[in-house]
């Protein structure tokens, strides 16, 4: 059998255009059956070791796969201490959107966050709290793993592809506005500086986690100027990376290429609104958003992992939804922190509880509920002691 380690070094100071840092949060390794495990050292922690995150439940079944994920972790006896914030937003004096004063300085404190699904109504009158939190805390980078898990049936059983995604600007800067009436203009802002640390932080990340392959995702045929100008900060960093193989790709020409082959893509690279498109649709070829990790790395130091499927307020409260998500986020966020062998142990009993095919979510093609699911993960972890 084979282990996904979706796995970072050691806790990062990020500072301005410190992608080369960012980007060694996650080295991947592989187990026997697929290639040489990186071994990482026991560590024997003491109380003053605990350490504090910021965790948002967040809407829907947020709280539900929150609680499972925290029941996981103290089966696990991991050394964290949880602060729970909630997250609405807030207009400021000054007409601006701002998120809760206790949840900023939270994570501007704690450096490191877990964070389940939040909503935005359609209308709100505020922008997306997922948007909010990326711009208060600058967080341009996502970085979401998708590998094949064994043991859960889908089209393909050799996905093993990163997307990382630049998470500050694009078609989601949120400048928009009506220039006359029943005509409205959406500004696709695109900087130099931004497409350089983006591209500096997926070089970077190929290097750390062994990845032999960058493809640059675009639409420069038809956006010369804007993904023009994405495309050239790409090349101008690949031509200092000579032990990364480099390729460009039109968007189109990846998502056709993508449902045919995706064995052929290693790491994708790529603007704000083509990953949000094209993270999901690879999470689809693993199985959908509910298995899929995702991380986002921001300027100096803060990173927040988060489940990226929606709140599912059709199913909040009934204790039938799948924290796997959340979990193998929370996983990213412990090899983050150096914490490897708790997120081993903790990784190894979820998938090892799907490929068991026993106790599964309906998602997942079992009946169990939530509850049943975590408290099998819980006695898998007990039995790795």
């Amino acid at each position: 059998s084979s282990s996904i380690i979706f796995g970072g070094n050691q806790q990062l100071r990020v500072g301005q255009r410190s992608a080369k840092m960012a980007a060694g949060l996650w080295r991947r390794t592989v187990s026997s059956a697929m290639g040489a495990v990186k071994s990482h050292n026991s560590v024997i922690r003491t109380m003053s070791d605990v350490r504090t995150v910021t965790l948002i439940p967040g809407d829907g079944i947020g709280p539900e796969i929150s609680n499972a994920v925290k029941k996981i972790f103290d089966t696990a006896e991991v050394p964290i201490r949880w602060e729970e914030r909630s997250v609405t937003a807030i207009q400021a004096p000054s007409g601006n959107w701002v998120i809760p004063p206790e949840a900023k300085e939270s994570m501007n404190k704690h450096k490191i966050g877990l964070k389940g699904p939040l909503k935005t109504p359609i209308a709100a009158g505020h922008p997306s709290m997922n948007l909010l939190l990326r711009k208060t805390f600058d967080l341009y980078a996502n970085v979401r793993p998708c590998v094949s898990i064994e043991g859960f049936k889908t089209p393909y059983d050799d996905v093993d592809l990163v997307t990382i995604r630049e998470n500050t600007e694009g078609e989601y800067s949120g400048i928009e506005h009506e220039i006359v009436d029943g005509v409205v203009q959406s500004i696709k802002l695109i900087t130099e500086d931004a497409s350089r640390r983006i591209a500096e932080f997926a070089f970077e990340y190929s290097r750390n986690n062994n990845r032999k392959r960058v493809t640059a995702v675009h639409k420069a045929n038809i956006m010369r100027m804007s993904d023009g100008l994405f495309l050239r900060k790409c090349r101008e960093v690949a031509e200092n990376c000579h032990d990364i193989k480099f390729n460009e790709m039109y968007l189109d020409t990846v998502c056709l290429n993508m449902v045919q082959d995706p064995s052929q893509f290693d790491v994708l690279v790529m603007p704000n609104l083509y990953g949000d498109i094209l993270s999901d649709l690879c999470a689809g070829l693993i199985g959908g958003l509910g298995v899929t990790p995702s991380g986002n790395i921001g300027e100096h130091g803060i990173a927040l992992f988060e489940s990226v499927h929606g709140t599912a307020p059709d199913i909040a409260g009934l204790d039938l939804a799948n924290p796997t998500a959340l979990l193998l986020s929370a996983v990213m966020m412990l090899r983050h922190i150096d914490l490897h062998d708790y997120a081993k142990r903790i990784e190894t009993a979820c998938f090892d509880t799907i490929k068991d095919g026993k106790v599964l979510t309906k998602d997942l093609g079992g009946n169990s509920k939530c509850s049943e699911f975590t408290n099998e993960i819980c006695q898998r972890v007990r039995d790795l002691d």
